[in-house]
């Protein structure tokens, strides 16, 4: 069969030409206009290059050259491997060297990160350096991308690969999930359509509704909740490069905001922001909360302040990302993530991947049509992650008599520090590197602000050469060697870190004594 996500901009556009489809400050595009640069910027690809199944790297902020970006590599027959704009270069490099992009596509401002991160990989041919100073994707580098040209979008099939998304892991080393056409268009239908829709009354995002874009794009929650669904139903998408509390009312209030999508944290912000009452949020009709638990305090406060319903739901990079929402026609059950989508069935699994009684504890698995292909160039890991035929989550959750599924731990290591994943081994390798530390363990301590924050224990090295080294020092070479969503804002240096017989780290010894 064939589909590319990449129809999303063309059928749009077909049946709102002269709505608006991206918003930045005082600027707008048109649909008929963010068609005409998809088209444009996909012939550009297609001259430098860049042919059916390739994979073109975007290192981009929240505006509208992330739209254009996407969706022009999309019809240019090529895959999208979205990169964090918090990365450094070492991380810029490994992706690029593991994902097998010919290109990147950087924005101005992390041209120093790019520009090392892409040497040093050494594996891509070509990087492009882009402002918005001449509108989206406006060339600093390089020849101009012709706005007048025109491409055919190209055909590609339902199964081929559309997105790869990084996903920390437990290995240590990212994992890039390979999300197809299919898993991201279906995904970007539910939530376009019946996301928000009851048995008795249809809403979807289409012209008239605003959606704020203040999660990453480069995240699969702002992918495809915020942009790929707005764009499918035909509202118009905002833009809030890096959140703050301020930011995120401001553009509510003078763009009219229907829907606001984020994490925990930023409704917390959002509630204890001194200011708020100053701003006019009269149009807000939709809030959905996902990436991590959302207390019940802060649902109820904000549905309370506000007067919208918040709709909480569950998702993974490898899941498209939802799996599970709130459903508007039945009661809501604060900390529940909701029933399955449409599609997507779910359930929950003891050890030996057997299904539990209701009310049980254990892993949630799930298989539908969101369900990533596998991990790109991991077959290993693909199949583990694929036992008995479902995706094994990681996560630990229990479904309850009314079909509600809730989330009640995690995978045991993982941290969730503002909506992102950390994974301590990924960080700690890290930490490792430098040559001073002789161990080290990262664990998730609690914040009022992201949830969790991530916290290293090390020892040192001692004896002659061995350079001396304070927490400060180990906070420098974090920031400088890990993206802003990993490293570690507190360091606990200890004689030697707790161990059990076997010598392995106690990390339940030290979330302890953290807390």
């Amino acid at each position: 069969m064939s589909l590319n996500l990449a129809s999303l901009v063309r059928t749009s556009c077909r049946y709102f030409s002269d709505e608006t489809a991206l918003i930045d400050g005082e600027k707008r595009l048109l649909y008929g206009e963010l068609a005409g640069r998809v088209e444009a910027f996909a012939h550009h690809l297609q001259k430098l290059g860049v042919r059916r199944g390739d994979k073109v790297a975007v290192l981009l902020p929240n505006k509208p050259s992330f739209t254009v970006a996407y969706f022009g590599i999309l019809h240019a027959g090529a895959t999208v491997v979205p990169l964090s704009f918090l990365s450094v270069a070492r991380e810029v490099s490994y992706f690029l060297k593991d994902s097998g992009a010919v290109a990147l596509v950087a924005w101005h401002a992390y041209a120093s990160v790019a520009e090392k991160g892409f040497t040093d990989a050494g594996s891509a041919r070509d990087l492009l350096l882009v402002d918005e100073s001449k509108g989206p994707l406006t060339a600093i580098n390089g020849p101009p991308v012709d706005l007048e040209a025109r491409s055919d979008i190209v055909s590609t099939g339902a199964e081929d690969s559309a997105v790869i998304l990084y996903t920390s892991g437990t290995t240590g080393e990212p994992k890039g999930a390979e999300l197809t056409h299919f898993n991201m268009y279906s995904n970007a239908q539910y939530s376009a359509e019946r996301m928000l829709s009851s048995r008795t009354q249809i809403q979807t995002l289409g012209p008239g509704n605003v959606t704020l874009a203040a999660l990453p794009l480069f995240h699969s929650f702002g992918q495809t909740c915020c942009q790929n669904a707005t764009i499918f139903a035909g509202g118009a998408l905002t833009y809030l490069e890096r959140f703050d509390p301020q930011g995120a009312l401001s553009i509510m209030a003078r763009d009219r905001v229907t829907l606001f999508a984020g994490v925990p944290t930023m409704y917390f912000q959002l509630l204890n922001f001194r200011d708020a009452e100053k701003y006019d949020l009269g149009s807000l009709k939709y809030c959905c909360s996902g990436g991590a638990a959302m207390p019940v305090d802060v649902m109820r406060s904000f549905d309370e302040r506000y007067r919208v319903q918040v709709l909480e739901g569950y998702g993974l990079s490898e899941t498209s990302p939802v799996a599970t929402f709130s459903v508007l026609s039945k009661p809501r059950k604060p900390g529940s993530i909701g029933e399955p989508i449409f599609g997507v069935e779910v359930k929950i699994f003891d050890d030996t991947d057997h299904e539990v009684p209701v009310g049980d504890v254990g892993e949630v698995v799930i298989r539908g049509y969101n369900v990533m292909k596998g991990y790109h160039r991991r077959p290993e890991a693909t199949a583990q992650a694929f036992r008995s035929g479902w995706f094994h989550s990681g996560d630990i959750g229990r479904r309850d008599e009314d079909g509600y599924f809730y989330i009640v731990d995690r995978s045991k290591d993982m941290i969730i520090r503002g909506g992102f994943n950390v994974y301590p081994r990924e960080v700690e390798e890290v930490l490792y590197s430098h040559p001073s530390v002789r161990e080290a363990a990262v664990v998730g301590v609690p914040s009022p602000t992201h949830g969790e924050e991530v916290k290293a224990y090390v020892s040192l090295k001692v004896g002659p050469g061995v350079p001396q080294t304070t927490s400060e020092d180990l906070l420098k070479f974090s920031r400088q060697n890990m993206s802003a969503s990993k490293y570690p804002r507190i360091f606990e240096i200890l004689p030697d870190l707790p161990k059990g017989p076997t010598g392995k780290i106690l990390r339940k010894e030290l979330r302890t004594r953290g807390t």
